[in-house]
């Protein structure tokens, strides 16, 4: 088969269009400068922030629950409630231990009556001894009845002080001042002993909690230890406190990868009440010298990261630097620039090695 007549023409056309471009192109030294906008490195104290929302808890909670089994009778407090030392919070139906009460009450009277018989008995062997009118033997046996009569008045006397007992744990009492943070039970519900009634967090010392990430702990660390945490409500910041961390849970949570950290509150202002949405802002130790640049000045080279910096004959070129952190605007740098070099922060993407360009400065 023949080739169509134009199918060459067409190729040698593209050809001389394609060499006539390569002709047009122009050497980089040949150029006109490339407008740029550069900033000036200058090395400044620097210090990471980190902005996270937690809630106010308890710093010491429980679970309160009854001692006995039974059935609810009644429930004084709700969720949200405030109660003082000893408050009733609870009552189970006490029929069954009353009823145990009274058992043990009629069998420490006749042990008493039992007592008191032996020792009327006692009382007069021991004068018929003194007279002989008695043997040995039947004061001997007189004195081990009161001894078994006194033991079983001990016993009787223990049994009702564990039957009363036990009516005094059908009553649920608060054993220091907080508030209840849930309820999980309703009246007329058969509860057994140790099964958790209500949630508590004691009055006093107040922690906000977070859930943090496992990359920022570990930044936090390394990068300088935490000192003080600005507090304030989401609410209202106006309401506002500082903390320090009191405790980051050596486990992470395989769901979210989380970390717990707790943050003590040197002061609790009335409005952080257990619950409440606070905003943390925290700020590790400064370092000195740091590099700081806008984000925009970052490249890559070899997928390594680079800026271009302009020499002082106005030529750029590609220089790999070590970024210590990224933030939301900034990157840090450690290592690859030095004071007093001038970094394209802007218009960058059309450079090349040894392009010259038309700085201008912006300010950092």
């Amino acid at each position: 088969m023949r080739a169509h007549p134009t199918i060459p023409i067409l190729l040698g056309l593209g050809a001389m269009l394609f060499l006539a471009a390569c002709s047009d192109e122009q050497p980089l030294s040949q150029r006109p400068p490339r407008p740029v906008s550069v900033v000036t490195v200058k090395e400044r104290p620097y210090q990471r922030t980190i902005a996270l929302t937690g809630e106010i808890a308890a710093r010491d909670s429980a679970s309160l629950s009854f001692k006995t089994g039974g059935r609810v009778d009644q429930i004084m407090v709700d969720v949200g409630d405030h109660v003082d030392k000893g408050t009733e919070l609870a009552r189970l139906d006490p029929a069954q231990q009353q009823a145990d009460v009274a058992a043990a009450e009629a069998a420490v009277r006749s042990a008493e009556a039992q007592l008191s018989q032996a020792t009327s008995n006692f009382d007069r062997q021991s004068a018929l001894l003194k007279s002989g009118y008695t043997t040995r033997s039947t004061y001997d046996s007189a004195e081990e009845a009161v001894k078994k009569a006194q033991g079983a008045l001990d016993a009787a006397k223990a049994e009702l002080e564990t039957a009363r007992t036990a009516l005094s744990d059908t009553v649920l009492r608060a054993d220091a001042a907080g508030i209840i943070t849930t309820r999980s039970v309703e009246p007329g519900q058969v509860v057994s002993a140790a099964q958790t009634v209500f949630g508590f967090a004691q009055d006093g010392a107040r922690d906000a909690v977070f859930h943090v990430q496992e990359q920022l702990v570990t930044k936090a660390e390394a990068s300088g230890r935490i000192r003080t945490i600005d507090l304030a409500l989401v609410a209202d910041p106006t309401v506002h406190t500082t903390g320090h961390v009191r405790e980051v849970s050596p486990l992470i949570d395989p769901a979210t990868g989380t970390v717990i950290v707790k943050v003590a509150l040197d002061e609790v202002p009335p409005g952080m009440t257990l619950g409440a949405a606070v905003m943390g802002h925290a700020m590790s130790d400064p370092v000195e010298d740091a590099i700081v640049l806008p984000w925009q000045v970052l490249m890559a080279d070899q997928g390594k990261p680079a800026v271009w910096v302009v020499a002082d004959d106005n030529t750029v070129s590609l220089k790999p630097v070590v970024i210590a952190r990224y933030d939301s605007k900034d990157i840090v740098i450690v290592s690859g620039l030095a004071s007093g070099d001038r970094v394209v922060a802007a218009g960058s993407q059309l450079l090349r090695p040894g392009e010259a360009v038309e700085p201008k400065e912006e300010a950092l």
